[in-house]
């Protein structure tokens, strides 16, 4: 049945506690993850396959990247439109619209008899992607806030880092059994069934009263207010920085651990696997210590421990070893865990009437730090291990000092 979540109108930023009055079931978990995961899915799952996709399309292997840099481009833009006309239009048309879509690029990756059809399939899969990213955290703002919103998040989010984290196992398989062009049938098929999923669950979240105009000079209006708010940009800016040193890890871990160390690709993918329970045990942590000691000390901590994982890689930058190495990341990654859905929920509550617009501006910036994250990897003239930890120690220490404004403003409000 269609169980649309339903609330009385309020005013601009409004948080009080009958914003919150859906549930938290498992089905609408596993929904929220869904979506906010296809992106991740779409991308990490077809790394272990780059060398028989080359050997097929007749290209050489470092060409494919462009069917990253593309994907990257095209869903960091889209969803500065899609928020904010999710926001007016509503949610489901988007939704159902980003599924169909996604998977419809899988089909033309699948079917691709070259590589710039294989990027045009990928181009359009990020058109679909951009969507189901934005309104996955857009519909967590619908329907919840307060610990129930952080709660929920790091539940996602989870799912989000459990995406990369298995998807090249996954891909791997699949290759060795099908063939790589199984990979995005695979894909499309996942977001039918999850398409089937949200029209059958949950359904409209943000009834008309709530809507907002998509004038072009609303929606600029909407963006400029926002960067220029405190409540949003700092907290957005520490997660977008975190997240840019995560998807620096994605670019850098192959020539790290397979040139450098000799691991093979079994062992990378096993690698993967295993920082999903770090990722998995940190946000499930994030909620309930948020809940005692309050979000941002802890999500303040969480900066501090995903710094101390960079600094540990800048000491040993020059010759890691694969046990250091990876230690230092699982660090990286346990803080990563925590300010991740804190940050969110911190940067998206107080923007209940414009979460369409609020998430997308958070995606756009999330994805801007991961492509130059990725991107610093091969462009720096140095090696890959030292460029990575200069990345992430950067990264982290600014990722910081963005979040001081948002600790000094809770502890002047307990004050």
């Amino acid at each position: 049945m269609d169980d649309t979540v339903r609330r009385p109108a309020k005013g601009a930023d409004s948080t009080s506690a009958a914003d919150a009055v859906a549930t938290l079931t498992a089905g609408r978990l596993v929904l929220l993850a869904s979506l906010g995961a296809l992106g991740a899915l779409a991308t990490n799952i077809m790394l272990p396959a780059f060398a028989a996709m080359a050997r097929d399309l007749a290209v050489a292997p470092r060409d494919l990247a462009w069917t990253l840099s593309s994907f990257f481009i095209v869903f960091a833009v889209g969803q500065l439109f899609v928020g904010p006309l999710a926001d007016t239009l509503g949610r489901a048309p988007f939704v159902i619209g980003g599924l169909v879509v996604f998977a419809a690029g899988g089909v033309i990756c699948a079917v691709a008899p070259s590589l710039t059809v294989l990027i045009a399939g990928r181009v359009i899969q990020a058109l679909g992607a951009c969507a189901t990213s934005v309104l996955a955290r857009a519909i967590a703002r619908d329907c919840f806030q307060g610990p129930e919103l952080t709660r929920t998040l790091a539940l996602v989010m989870i799912a989000m880092a459990a995406a990369p984290g298995f998807s090249p196992a996954l891909g791997t398989a699949m290759t060795l059994l099908f063939g790589w062009r199984s990979i995005f049938v695979l894909v499309a098929v996942a977001a039918v069934l999850v398409a089937f999923h949200y029209r059958l669950s949950l359904g409209e979240t943000l009834p008309p009263d709530r809507r907002r105009s998509a004038r072009p000079s609303a929606i600029a209006r909407t963006y400029g207010e926002l960067a220029l708010d405190p409540r949003f940009i700092f907290p957005a800016l520490t997660v977008s920085l975190v997240i840019g040193c995560l998807y620096g890890f994605f670019g850098a871990a192959p020539a790290i651990l397979m040139n450098g160390m000799g691991i093979s690709s079994t062992g990378l993918s096993i690698f993967f696997a295993a920082t999903v329970l770090v990722v998995f045990g940190s946000g499930l942590m994030a909620g309930r210590l948020a809940r005692r000691w309050g979000a941002p000390r802890v999500g303040m901590a969480g900066v501090l421990i995903a710094m101390a994982g960079g600094l540990w890689l800048f000491l040993q930058a020059g010759a890691p070893t694969p046990a250091p190495f990876m230690a230092a990341v699982t660090l990286f990654l346990g803080g990563m865990g925590l300010i991740n859905p804190i940050g969110t929920a911190i940067a998206l509550e107080p923007f209940g009437d414009r979460a369409g617009g609020a998430s997308a501006l958070l995606g756009f910036m999330q994805m801007t730090f991961a492509a130059l994250g990725t991107g610093m990897i091969g462009a720096l003239p140095i090696g890959p291990a030292t460029a990575y930890a200069w990345m992430v120690l950067g990264g982290t220490m600014i990722a910081a000092a963005a979040f001081v404004p948002v600790l000094l403003q809770r502890v002047g409000k307990v004050a």
